[in-house]
């Protein structure tokens, strides 16, 4: 076998391979024997027929093509091992020539990983600004908790701004009834804001078998994008009014919720709060490092099939969260008018950004020498079998080499932020 390569944009190399007949003979002969395992040759056992009846009875040609997969994949890693190329994914591969006895000649054109120079860590600033978790907040997620456990009690007079109402309501855009805009006994709690906004202040002086007719702009940005920027017209019918009565925020209330009594319960949320205010801050953190880093750090051409990668990540993980919400993806293209071509496109820079991120945390890895050992995964596994315990198919996952590839990567993720938060930010919030 000889080769030759070439450097292409974005990242890639092209091999031009060239095989000559003896050096691709032994793949054919076993091309040959597969096809006879699967062709019915008279007067042979399956694989026993000899080559020159193989041959004749499918041909020459679809015995080279039956090899053709093993000849390119032995040829192709060979080449990249002697070239110590770090290729990513599989190569786009064009076959130039393939006759019987004479020589076969094939491109693959591989994705290299793209360089990374890094920045001198000291120029990049980040600072931790956590807020102070006090009073205020706990009071804020008491009045939440209180909200959420109301007495209700029928009105005969008008809605008021702190009251409940269901209602039978329709909704049209230029006369057409909107697609999903229709609802018997809708709930709505007239203090606060509502998902369709101006709905609730509509409401307030209406009674029970009153009927409204009204006009609301949606906002451009709504998440309904078929309503986003349109007027639509409502027609509301209200079937009942509800005064509202809160419990009181005492040591009872406290108990109902599992507390010894109320300070306990105020302990609780303070802890909670807190907990997830330093949560969001980490992420914050985080996120304002990599976005320093990607943008002072200089990268070769992203290949196509990195970003790529990233894209086809994105949609799961919106899938898997539509998912969540009981909302199929087919559902949530159609309500937002796009399709899933578009939908990639959009996630274009997202997805450039995360590969960059990606190559940043391999590049930091390799040059801190931050790795994971079998420690590391051993505890990562333990965790993951007790967040689902006796799950068979968690366990027959994690013992796909794969899958352990992916853990080991998000494990040595986590330490690579760990470093780089204690460098930039010194490991303090």
């Amino acid at each position: 076998m000889s080769y030759t390569t070439k450097k292409l944009s974005k990242s890639q190399l092209e091999f031009t391979f060239t095989v000559q007949p003896d050096e691709y003979k032994k793949d054919v002969e076993a091309a040959a024997v597969r096809m006879g395992e699967r062709a019915a040759i008279k007067g042979f056992r399956p694989g026993k027929a000899p080559y020159d009846i193989v041959k004749e009875q499918v041909g020459e040609i679809n015995i080279m093509q039956e090899a053709l997969e093993k000849i390119i994949q032995k040829h192709y890693f060979e080449a990249v091992k002697t070239e110590k190329a770090q290729v990513i994914g599989m190569p786009k591969i064009k076959v130039d020539k393939l006759a019987p006895g004479n020589e076969m000649v094939f491109t693959a054109t591989a994705a290299l990983l793209p360089n990374v120079k890094l920045p001198d860590l000291k120029t990049i600033s980040v600072k931790s600004e956590l807020k102070e978790v006090g009073e205020t907040d706990v009071n804020e997620a008491l009045g939440h908790l209180q909200k959420m456990q109301p007495k209700e009690e029928p009105k005969s007079g008008a809605a008021g701004k702190e009251d409940k109402v269901t209602i039978d309501m329709e909704m049209f855009i230029e006369r057409v009834p909107v697609e999903g805009g229709q609802a018997k006994n809708h709930q709505v709690y007239l203090s606060e804001a509502h998902y369709i906004p101006g709905l609730a202040e509509q409401l307030v002086g209406l009674k029970k078998s009153e009927t409204k007719e009204f006009v609301l702009p949606f906002p451009k940005e709504h998440y309904q994008k078929h309503l986003a920027g349109r007027k639509v017209d409502f027609k509301i019918k209200v079937n009942e009014v509800f005064t509202l009565a809160y419990p009181e925020l005492n040591d009872e209330f406290a108990k109902a919720l599992g507390q010894d009594n109320l300070q306990k319960l105020k302990d609780l949320l303070l802890a909670n709060i807190t907990r997830e205010a330093e949560h969001k801050e980490d992420q914050r953190v985080e996120a304002a490092i990599l976005e320093a880093l990607i943008e002072k750090s200089a990268f070769d051409e992203l290949p196509e099939v990195l970003v790529d990668s990233e894209k086809q990540k994105m949609f799961y993980e919106l899938k898997a969260d539509l998912d969540r919400r009981g909302i199929t993806i087919e559902k949530y293209l159609n309500d937002i008018k796009k399709s899933q071509d578009q939908i990639f496109k959009d996630f274009a820079e997202g997805a450039e950004k995360r590969a960059k991120a990606a190559l940043i945390s391999r590049e930091v890895a390799i040059a801190n020498n931050i790795k994971v050992d079998k420690d590391d995964l051993d505890k990562e596994i333990k965790l993951i079998k007790e967040a689902y315990p006796g799950d068979k198919n968690v366990e027959e996952n994690l013992k796909k080499a794969e899958v352990l590839d992916t853990v080991a990567a998000t494990i040595q993720n986590k330490k690579v932020v760990a470093f780089l938060r204690e460098k930039i930010v010194g490991g303090k919030r």
